[in-house]
């Protein structure tokens, strides 16, 4: 049994939710999101909160149940709060900039990486060494980092590469003679 399913999602003053259906949308300060949840999930609107739960007692339904509840709970800190990740570049020469709706990625190519940023994130780079993505989907902040962090993951001997900001680098011994 879910114990995080159990919880309802309470709503915050300043924030307005609808449920249609399998369609939850919340709208808030900093914009408006909407989600479908699978069929296998019943949600409901009390007077400040949502509830999710199973439809019946099958495995699929219950696992479900709190991913569901989750991801609704994602809804309302998007439209609050807001989502944010960090990423840091070391090597030498590496370096990122935004130019306009692009991040300029330096990282040890022959040639500059040009990453367009998608509609609805913003990327900052506060150090040419630092990359803070922002967003009120949690979701398309994470693949905006995963995305970037793949053009040149961190290796393990001298730790070059774009890793998170809260990541660990197992580092390995080099060769010995």
């Amino acid at each position: 049994m879910s114990r995080i399913g159990k919880r309802a999602v309470s709503i915050p003053s300043g924030v307005t939710a609808n449920v249609e259906g399998q369609t939850v949308k919340m709208k808030g300060p900093k914009g408006a999101l909407q989600l479908v949840l699978h069929d296998d999930v019943v949600v409901s609107m009390d007077k400040a909160a949502i509830k999710v739960a199973p439809r019946d007692e099958s495995k699929r339904a219950r696992s479900l149940w709190g991913t569901s509840r989750t991801l609704v709970s994602n809804l309302v800190t998007g439209v609050t709060k807001g989502f944010e990740e960090k990423l840091e570049i070391t090597g030498v020469g590496y370096r990122a900039a935004v130019q306009g709706k692009q991040l300029n990625l330096q990282l040890g190519f022959s040639h500059d990486v040009n990453y367009p940023i998608p509609t609805g994130i913003t990327i900052a780079t506060p150090k040419p060494t630092e990359i803070v993505i922002a967003g009120i989907d949690k979701q398309q902040v994470g693949q905006v980092a995963a995305e970037i962090r793949g053009y040149r993951p961190p290796e393990p001997y001298k730790g070059k590469g774009v890793k998170y900001a809260n990541e660990y680098i197992f580092r390995k011994e080099g060769k010995k003679k």
